[in-house]
């Protein structure tokens, strides 16, 4: 009951809440979608889709010199690629040697103490926790997908229910995708300054497009949360339809 009147949510007594209705679940399912979208393509990076990688490991000393040696690394969620100046990756293809698909990386456990600065004992440690990390990018992927399925539903069955739904997974996600993208963040920006305070080491580490796509996939995550808390608790000009309208 509504004001001493039944009601019925957003559709049903008239053609205007019902355009209403659909044109709220339509904006929210966009901004679902985005983001599931953009968290899929990042939990599919390299070595599956090669143009997406979270950070990548260059040598600056190489630079312009010939050579068939390694001379970057880029870093997706199920591997890595090594290239080399006679091999550069290109925008949307990499012909290096690379390792995957897999779970966790092997890479050589000296690279990594001399990156983060840290004991052979803890090398095992750290790669155990990324691997971690870098499982929860298909993760928040697939719960942006679980978010944005009870507003699809919400289109053919006009009721709450899927709106309190939908609400309950977006905290879930916009959460979890916040953590990957300060993960990620964290990863390169700690990385490359463990790496500006040894002088010897001549290389660089730079962020891959994954990163920002992360981002553009949080805030799509955030926008969706606020539609559906502003649908769910009736404000921001939401409102019931009652049966005399």
């Amino acid at each position: 009951m509504y004001g001493g009147q039944p009601y019925v949510y957003g559709a049903g007594y008239g053609q205007a809440p019902r355009r209403r209705y659909r044109k709220s679940s339509s904006a929210t399912s966009f901004f679902l979608f985005a983001a599931f979208l953009l968290l899929l393509l990042v939990a599919l990076s390299l070595p599956i889709i090669k143009a997406i990688y979270l950070l990548e490991l260059e040598a600056t000393n190489a630079q312009g010199i010939s050579t068939n040696l390694g001379t970057s690394v880029r870093f997706g969620v199920w591997g890595y690629c090594i290239n080399s100046s006679l091999v550069p990756p290109g925008v949307f293809t990499n012909n290096g040697s690379c390792e995957g698909p897999e779970l966790g990386y092997t890479l050589n456990s000296e690279l990594f103490r001399i990156i983060l600065g840290i004991n052979n004992s803890n090398v095992e440690l750290i790669l155990r926790g990324l691997t971690i990390l870098l499982i929860l990018h298909p993760v928040a992927a697939g719960l942006a997908l679980l978010t944005a399925l009870p507003v699809y539903l919400s289109c053919c069955i006009f009721h709450n229910t899927p709106w309190i739904i939908a609400l309950i997974f977006s905290v879930v996600t916009a959460i979890l995708t916040t953590i990957v993208f300060a993960a990620d963040l964290a990863l390169v920006l700690v990385s490359r300054n463990r790496l500006s305070q040894i002088s010897e080491v001549s290389l660089a580490i730079n962020f891959g497009p994954g990163v920002w796509m992360v981002l553009a996939g949080m805030v799509c995550t955030w926008i969706a949360l606020v539609l559906l808390s502003a649908k769910v608790c009736r404000c921001c000009g939401y409102r019931y339809v009652s049966c005399s309208n």
